[in-house]
């Protein structure tokens, strides 16, 4: 490599659950960097969370996290003239990233009031193993299934 690796990034845990997923979740959530108007949308969702189901909100979004997190994705590698979809493992940070991210996207798309709202039932539908985000994952692990035959020409 010509450069050195960059340095990680220390992130702080969130005020309020003292958490540092949370605040990466929020950094996802965060748009032209109002970071307080993205933890007001959380916490409102943690709250709806608490509110419908009676448990504890952070074990319920971790364990949705948990749910939308896939664990294999497939990557598109040239071999003499065809291109075939590879199925390779995800490095950690990664899993974490693409899960968070699936999760805040689908809850934009959905009909709701506020994106509080939004997030909050996109939250629970993937806990209870439903909704968008949790159907984004079983389709990237049956893709990566369906073309298990190409994982010897892994990289």
């Amino acid at each position: 490599m010509r450069k050195a690796k960059p340095k990680k990034r220390i992130i702080l845990p969130d005020p309020k659950y003292n958490d540092v997923q949370v605040t990466k979740f929020v950094n996802n959530i965060m748009l032209k960097g109002k970071k307080n108007l993205a933890y007001e949308i959380f916490y409102e969702a943690m709250d709806i969370i608490e509110e419908k189901l009676n448990e504890n909100p952070v074990e319920v979004w971790k364990k949705a996290l948990a749910n939308v997190t896939p664990q294999v994705e497939v990557r598109s590698r040239r071999i003499g003239g065809a291109t075939f979809q590879i199925p390779s493992e995800i490095r950690p940070a990664r899993k974490q990233s693409i899960g968070m991210k699936n999760l805040i996207n689908y809850a934009r798309k959905r009909h709701e009031k506020s994106m509080a709202l939004k997030l909050a039932s996109e939250i629970m539908q993937a806990y209870k193993e439903e909704g968008s985000a949790f159907k984004k994952k079983e389709e990237i692990h049956r893709m990566a299934d369906a073309n298990k035959a190409f994982s010897h020409f892994r990289f």
